[in-house]
């Protein structure tokens, strides 16, 4: 698929944004959204980028309404990169049970996931329960604080509770990124997840940590299991779909 021959570029590009202070994919004359607003307003993706344009980003998008148009799914993955490239044997194999679908974007931060389901027919569907992983995109691409990232985590599974009232919400921590474990950027995501946390409800929002399967024993991140410290490895996504697979079983019983 298309979005597998782009993955190389985007991890590249992605890590390059995320760990930088500030956004060395952005022009100089192009002026960046204030953090708070990037994180609430909802908005499709409205710049172009080395590794996916904005017709790229269209067309992704269009794939998603195609599926949630033709609904039968019971199980939703939505997210950013991280959620969109799934190494597709170890989905299937975990996953392929249930009717399931992916609607991760690389990129997106939680203003384009508000967009894209408010906007993309994703009401159309009746899932059973909704996988939620996103906001590490709201620092490397609206340079957010920790709380304006919540408070746009907080948008999106708010928009999801009020098209999906009866769905279970899995709410996946930001995963840890940078490799080494007293890192900037692993302590904005700590902070995160520390305040996404309270979202858990017990009831329809469940939140889960994965992180500490990511860490070797000092903390660090092995380039194994994240070869560019953001984006799992195939043998990254096996350990995070072991660790997750309970987690949905119960979600989907």
């Amino acid at each position: 698929m298309m979005r597998k021959l782009m993955r190389k570029l985007m991890i590249s590009v992605l890590l390059a944004a995320a760990c930088a202070p500030v956004l060395a994919v952005d022009a100089p004359a192009v002026e960046k959204l204030d953090g708070g607003a990037c994180s609430l307003t909802p908005a499709p993706r409205q710049k172009d980028y080395p590794w996916m344009s904005r017709v790229k980003w269209q067309q992704f998008y269009d794939e998603d309404v195609a599926v949630a148009d033709k609904g039968g799914v019971d199980l939703l993955f939505v997210g950013d990169s991280i959620t969109e490239m799934w190494n597709q044997e170890i989905f299937q194999r975990t996953f392929g049970g249930w009717r399931t679908a992916n609607f991760g974007i690389g990129g997106d931060h939680t203003g384009n996931l508000l967009w894209r389901l408010q906007n993309g027919h994703a009401e159309k569907l009746h899932p059973k329960a909704v996988v939620l992983t996103i906001g590490v995109n709201n620092f490397g691409f609206c340079d957010a604080t920790p709380e304006q990232a919540y408070k746009g985590v907080k948008a999106v599974v708010e928009q999801l509770r009020k098209i999906y009232p009866e769905a279970r919400i899995l709410l996946n921590a930001v995963l840890p990124y940078g490799q080494f474990t007293h890192s900037p950027q692993r302590v904005k995501v700590v902070e995160l997840n520390r305040m996404v946390a309270g979202l858990n409800d017990g009831q329809h929002v469940f939140y889960q940590d994965y992180g500490l399967f990511f860490l070797q024993p000092n903390g660090d991140i092995s380039a194994e299991v994240m070869g560019d410290f953001l984006h799992p490895s195939a043998k990254g996504y096996q350990i995070w779909a072991d660790a997750m697979l309970p987690a949905v079983r119960k979600l989907m019983d």
